[in-house]
């Protein structure tokens, strides 16, 4: 099937008019990937383009946003520069959801899905394992979180002692694990278990008391507590 070049659409179907008269919320993502990418290639329109660049990666975003400059120049059309352009394009969306994150107003955690709500951005999509800490006050409003360490696609390393010293730092009353799993799986490895029990054991000792430990992956999130791993 040959694609239809984008002067041959009607103009209310052409992605910068639909956008103009319709609106950004009417645009599909491979419409926008379309304005973005500005030009397609010999017969193929930048839409058409958009379609075959979307289909390359599961037609997600977040498959889309873990290649690389090299995996998306594989596609036939698609330069260094539109490769370049695209990814700038999507880290720009994540950084705004990440900036978003920052401006929740404080409150207290009262479920499992408040922490999975204000880390999901950072965690769901990485390719990469890392291990974040959420420090939180006798009123269980958020302290701090932040990322104890990185490691690669099937592991990181959670230092207990550094976890309960910052703990102390900050004189946090309780704290709640986080890591997420590149693989999409939710649940825990026996390495997981055995980490969380420890650091339960760790911290009563302080008393600081472990809420939680979230797995999180593009499918969604795991919870100790909520699973009763955790009392």
């Amino acid at each position: 099937m040959t694609p239809i070049p984008i002067t041959c659409l009607s103009e209310e179907d052409r992605p910068r008019e639909k956008f103009q008269f319709s609106g950004k919320h009417s645009l599909t993502n491979s419409e926008l990937l379309a304005i973005i990418l500005g030009s397609g290639y010999a017969q193929y329109s930048a839409l058409a383009l958009s379609q075959q660049i979307l289909s390359e990666s599961e037609n997600e975003l977040s498959s889309l946003s873990k290649k690389t400059v090299s995996q998306l120049t594989q596609i036939k059309g698609v330069g260094q520069v539109k490769a370049i352009t695209i990814l700038s394009a999507l880290e720009l969306g994540r950084r705004m959801e990440h900036q978003r994150v920052r401006q929740i107003p404080e409150k207290a955690i009262s479920s499992s899905e408040d922490v999975y709500l204000i880390l999901k951005s950072k965690l769901s999509d990485l390719a990469h394992e890392e291990f974040w800490v959420v420090y939180l006050s006798q009123a269980h409003v958020i302290q701090r979180y932040e990322c104890l360490s990185r490691g690669g696609i099937t592991g990181t390393v959670a230092d207990i002692r550094l976890i309960l010293s910052r703990a102390l730092e900050l004189k946090s009353t309780s704290i709640i694990l986080v890591h997420n799993h590149p693989s999409g799986q939710l649940r825990p490895s026996q390495a997981d278990i055995d980490l969380t029990q420890k650091a339960s054991s760790a911290s009563s000792l302080m008393d600081i008391k472990i809420l939680d430990h979230l797995i999180i992956s593009k499918h969604g999130y795991f919870s100790f507590a909520d699973e009763g791993y955790i009392s």
